[in-house]
């Protein structure tokens, strides 16, 4: 099969000939339609990331596709079943073996598109939002990196969790996407002063911060207090440091958000999670906003269009 693999960090994934999979005792083989691109991608591929698999490995977060064979042990997939994974590694394939536990069924009406660019993006925001920050109606949200993978997301969910949602984002274009997914009120990161417009529309009490750098110490400030602060990554390049005195005058909270890690830390978070986001989907609520779709062979490409920021949403590689 085919396969785009890191044989070295901070190179180009390399177009491979590997050999198709055989699941394991509790696997299902999966061929691969759709790949979602994520910007912990670029830095795995960097080597940078929290995980560092070992070389070579093939890239891709999270993937969706149907099971075409099932491992010993398994009951509750079987052939023929359409299902969404993250991964972790090994999206950018035609085939893959997983565990069946990490598997999510999905709806018959969603497509393999939405669910590759489905479970990181939605499940990241809702896990942060609802579990981690506890958002209530009528509270103000500030989402930062506004357009991208999970920004995007976090407007979605925001509003239907009864937020005032402000987004951040740069210039006209990608600000008019965050209109659209439904925020009310706009910042462009470029140009405006991210601190005073804030605090003009009455300070935040939760601030969705995938950015990290600037932005994070102009949302620091224009935090109401007993605000929520939710890091998510630092797509800046920069991890800020947060000065205790203000989370003290200010009785402020941050709260670390590493999605992943719920897989095995309490994994009842995601399935739990994942059973309210499909049920808003079918029901019409949830549309996930995919910018860019590109085959296996240009999976370089999409991965430029997260680094370069040119990208709205997700990027996602047709595999099938």
């Amino acid at each position: 099969m085919r396969a785009m693999q890191v044989i070295a960090y901070d190179q180009p994934l390399s177009m491979q000939d590997i050999q198709v999979p055989t699941p394991k005792a509790g696997e299902v083989l999966v061929k691969i339609d759709a790949c979602g691109m994520n910007f912990a991608d670029t830095l795995m591929i960097k080597g940078t990331y929290q995980e560092k698999p070992p070389l070579p490995f093939t890239a891709g977060m999270e993937l969706a596709g149907t099971v075409t064979a099932v491992g010993a042990g398994v009951t509750t997939l079987a052939e023929g079943q359409r299902v969404a994974a993250y991964a972790g590694v090994g999206g950018l394939a035609e085939y893959a073996a997983l565990p069946a536990d990490i598997c999510v069924p999905i709806p018959d009406t969603m497509s393999s598109a939405d669910a590759a660019a489905f479970l990181i993006a939605y499940g990241t925001s809702h896990v942060a939002l609802g579990y981690r920050a506890g958002l209530q109606p009528g509270e103000r949200l500030l989402v930062l990196g506004a357009s991208g993978g999970v920004g995007l997301t976090a407007i979605e969910l925001g509003k239907l969790m009864g937020a005032e949602v402000i987004a951040s984002a740069r210039g006209a274009e990608k600000l008019e996407i965050c209109r659209a997914a439904g925020a009310d009120h706009l910042v462009d990161s470029e140009t405006d002063d991210l601190r005073a417009i804030v605090k003009e529309l009455g300070g935040a009490d939760v601030v969705y911060d995938p950015v990290g750098g600037d932005q994070f110490k102009a949302a620091l400030r224009a935090c109401n207090p007993e605000a929520r602060l939710l890091p998510l990554g630092f797509a800046s390049g920069e991890v800020p440091q947060i000065p205790a005195n203000i989370l003290l005058v200010k009785n402020l909270t941050v709260m670390g958000v590493y999605w992943g890690a719920y897989a095995k830390l309490r994994p009842s978070v995601l399935t739990d999670s994942f059973a309210a986001l499909f049920d808003w989907y079918v029901a019409g609520k949830l549309t996930p906003h995919i910018s860019n779709v590109l085959p296996l062979d240009r999976a370089n490409d999409a991965l430029d269009l997260l680094r370069t920021r040119k990208a709205t949403g997700k990027v996602v590689v047709q595999i099938a």
